[in-house]
């Protein structure tokens, strides 16, 4: 099961500090789906992602909401 982390509605930083704040209690091998609609989240994930280590696994719009699947790897 893919947990959902909606920050739909939250402006930068916002998305990514809950993001940060999930993944402290998250185990390896865990994902989960971001909502977002601020259209920073577009540079801001890949970049959390990469300079975290951990993977995104997918990136899609849907009708304005910006979908990411992140797996934790570390």
């Amino acid at each position: 099961m893919v947990e959902v982390l909606d920050a739909k509605g939250l402006m930068c930083p916002m998305p990514i500090v809950q993001l940060a704040k999930k993944f402290k209690i998250m185990k390896v091998g865990d994902e989960i789906e971001l909502l977002a609609t601020d259209v920073g989240s577009k540079a801001d994930v890949p970049a959390w992602c990469q300079r975290t280590g951990n993977e995104l696994v997918e990136a899609r719009e849907e009708n304005g909401v910006y979908i990411y699947r992140i797996k934790k790897l570390k």
